[in-house]
């Protein structure tokens, strides 16, 4: 099944399995980078659990789901308008001060996310900062109704070096908040885009 197909089916389940999760250590060690007041994108915000965190601590936050019953939810959850839009169409140039992907990025095949990243890296404006999450492995292919792929530390540099803007500031694994999935591991890394005018 698609992911998409998957979340649009499953959003109420998917929406009271997540939005009570806790995610505040791993988000205020992202909101530490941001300025203050500054415009975030929440790619792939599901419950926009997230996103009400980012607002309520005085981000201009813009929240974004590809699957529409979600994007309905969050709208409720978080009081504002959520954007419904796939990754691979993605068009901004230099909005966002920071771009949160919490195990989002990781339904994209091997094939796509090079693509995806580069639409996410035109995003943020130089000196932006990026936190993905993915879950801890070498596995590609459907579990649980969705595509995966897995990234090892290795993996994630090696995705991370072939997109010469980026730098990696943090790097670490973690064990799945969810108690029924402990032992489950996330690689999680904050990278921030190069500002070329410093490098000269």
């Amino acid at each position: 099944m698609d992911p998409i197909d998957y979340y649009n089916k499953n959003a109420s389940l998917y929406f009271e399995s997540t939005v009570e999760l806790d995610m505040k250590e791993t988000l205020d060690k992202f909101i530490e980078y941001l300025p203050e007041g500054a415009a975030v994108l929440d790619l792939g915000c599901g419950s926009g659990r997230d996103s009400l965190y980012f607002i309520e601590n005085g981000f201009d936050t813009t929240a974004l789901d590809g699957a529409e019953e979600l994007c309905e939810l969050a709208s409720i959850h978080i009081g504002q308008n959520v954007l419904h839009m796939q990754f691979s169409e993605l068009d901004f140039t230099e909005v966002f001060d920071g771009v949160w992907a919490c195990a989002s990025l990781l339904h994209l095949q091997t094939n796509e996310i090079d693509n995806v990243l580069n639409r996410v890296i035109n995003a943020l404006k130089p000196d932006g900062v990026l936190y993905m999450s993915f879950k801890h492995g070498d596995f590609e292919g459907i579990r649980n109704g969705r595509y995966y792929t897995y990234y090892t530390t290795r993996s994630l540099k090696e995705l991370i070096k072939r997109h010469k803007e980026l730098e990696i500031l943090e790097l670490w694994n973690s064990q799945d908040v969810r108690t029924e999935r402990e032992e489950e591991s996330w690689m999680n890394v904050i990278v921030r885009k190069i500002n070329e005018e410093n490098q000269e």
